[in-house]
């Protein structure tokens, strides 16, 4: 197949990330070989650029850090400071793209940015929605995770003189507290009651 019918079928796909094994089922590739040449082609002739190893962007494409985040390591969705500022209450930018996974923490450099995921229990992951492709938490799930962190001493309170809380839903915030267990929940309660 020639580089224009390649390049041909990933317009087609309409996608702009791509893992190896998505390039595979696009192309109808069966040879790991042939696999492995064509991906080092696309990015030789900067069709696709490689995010780290097995993930690869579109060149050129317009694609938002919270997709790229949440390609990069999932299940995982935007929260803590990363969301807190997008929602307007926290003014100061965090300097890292934060994300809340049910996997193992890790941070990942990309591009010259700063990805980071912290591990949260199955049952919190919930309080997000979707937005471009990218799945964001409620203002009031990205500050209970940000307690929750704080609580088990994950994160440090240092923003938290600094956020505006003035648009949050006290009674929303509170639907979370039923999902921790005793100790964690007189913590995060201590917060609240400070903050709010």
């Amino acid at each position: 197949m020639t580089t224009y019918r390649y390049l041909n079928k990933i317009i087609k796909s309409n996608r702009h990330l791509f893992s190896s094994r998505d390039i595979q089922e696009v192309f109808g590739i069966k040879s790991k070989k042939t696999l492995e040449g064509v991906i080092k082609k696309f990015v030789d002739e900067n069709i696709l650029t490689r995010l780290e190893k097995g993930k690869y962007l579109l060149a050129d494409a317009n694609i938002s850090d919270f997709e790229i985040a949440q390609f990069l390591y999932s299940p995982s969705y935007i929260s803590f400071e990363t969301a807190l500022n997008y929602h307007g209450i926290l003014s100061q930018f965090p300097v890292e793209i934060t994300s809340a996974t049910t996997k193992f923490p890790v941070q990942k450099v990309i591009q010259g940015k700063l990805y980071s995921y912290s591990k949260i229990k199955v049952n919190l992951f919930t309080g997000y929605y979707k937005e471009k492709n990218a799945l964001i938490a409620y203002p009031e799930k990205a500050l209970f995770d940000q307690l929750y962190m704080i609580a088990k001493g994950v994160k440090t309170e240092e923003y938290l003189d600094e956020m505006d809380y003035i648009n949050i839903d006290k009674n929303s915030l509170n639907e979370y507290m039923v999902l921790l267990p005793e100790n964690l929940k007189s913590k995060i309660s201590g917060y609240i009651g400070e903050y709010l």
